[in-house]
């Protein structure tokens, strides 16, 4: 594709020569004479000129650059669009596979693709273009809308409802059963029964091996586009909000609720029954153990105040050789055991 064609497929402004051929997309330590790159974190500036680029994505022209540039508003964005124009993944073709198990009672919208070993439970309801891959079980009474893409081994629970162009990357559980046992007198465990459900909501993509517990009554839910990475546990009746991103290890206790443009990052602990609201950023592997207000960044375990935790983290390896001089400090002010 040459360079000048990209540029109008993405709407960008193009400053160099338009009539280089792109052959693909690469980083920018690996991008070769043919292939655009991107720059969208100005700390990543100074190796813009060590590339091997044909052509860069940049929010605003650089100076002395010899490589072409496409200015975005976007460059990320932009770059993950233009991956889109070089690669696609396979898509299997339509039709369902001899060898999956779909119940004679299963509605499954036009242009679907079911593959070897995928079973499809009584009475569910899979609507249009949807692809199963291998290995996929879909329990009884679920309800999945348009556009819906299972890896192979994800499972969907009994009566669990998902919406339109939802994907499951490989062994993701929707609806497992909730963490929930009361305990006897005699100090051994009582299950008990799971009767709620799982709801994912439009646009939501849950990555590998990620579990989403059904509620022991009720639901528990994940909201239009929230994205949920690998090895991820969101527990019984809790909530995930508008367009949240949660990082991989990350572990939600029961009925957690988190607002709109929560932000996770890796191993993050969150105790149940709290709520962290809107555009909230928690650092990674902090505890939180009670509400956080709306915008508000946190990181420690317990977590508190990200600028405080940075400067008491900063201090933090100094202790010894403080106290040691809050020591000295006090015995010759005639104070003992105060530090102690």
């Amino acid at each position: 594709m040459k360079l000048c064609d990209l540029a109008a497929s993405l709407g960008c402004e193009l400053k160099g020569d338009g009539a280089l051929e792109i052959t693909g997309v690469a980083g920018m330590e690996r991008a070769g004479g043919t292939e655009l790159t991107f720059l969208a974190n100005p700390k990543y500036a100074h190796k813009v000129k060590q590339s091997g680029a044909g052509a860069i994505l940049v929010s605003k022209p650089v100076d002395g650059l010899e490589m072409a540039q496409l200015l975005s508003a976007n460059p990320y964005v932009d770059f993950a669009r233009a991956l889109e124009l070089f690669y696609q993944p396979p898509r299997p073709a339509a039709g369902i596979h001899p060898m999956a198990a779909v119940a004679a009672s299963a509605e499954i919208g036009e242009n679907a693709s079911i593959g070897p070993f995928a079973v499809v439970g009584e009475d569910v309801i899979i609507g249009r273009n949807a692809v199963i891959r291998p290995h996929v079980v879909i329990y009884e009474g679920v309800r999945i809308g348009d556009d819906f893409y299972a890896h192979s081994h994800a499972t969907v629970r009994e009566f669990c409802q998902i919406g339109n162009r939802v994907i499951l990357q490989n062994g993701v559980v929707v609806g497992g059963d909730g963490f929930g046992f009361a305990k006897r007198a005699d100090g051994t465990h009582y299950k008990i029964v799971q009767s709620g459900v799982t709801v994912i909501e439009d646009d939501v993509e849950i990555q590998t091996l990620t579990s989403v517990d059904r509620a022991t009554v009720g639901e528990t839910r994940v909201r239009r586009g929230a994205k949920i990475d690998s090895l991820v546990q969101i527990g019984h009746a809790c909530e995930v909000g508008e367009d949240n991103i949660i990082c991989a290890q990350t572990g939600l206790a029961g009925s957690s609720v988190l607002k709109k443009n929560v932000l996770l990052a890796g191993q993050v602990g969150i105790s149940g029954h709290l709520t962290i609201h809107d555009n909230a950023i928690i650092y990674a592997q902090s505890g939180i153990g009670g509400d956080v207000p709306a915008g508000a960044v946190m990181s420690g375990s317990p977590a508190f105040e990200a600028r405080e935790w940075l400067r008491a983290i900063t201090a933090f390896p100094r202790l010894p050789e403080i106290l040691k001089r809050l020591r000295e400090l006090e015995k010759r002010a005639g104070v003992t055991n105060a530090a102690d």
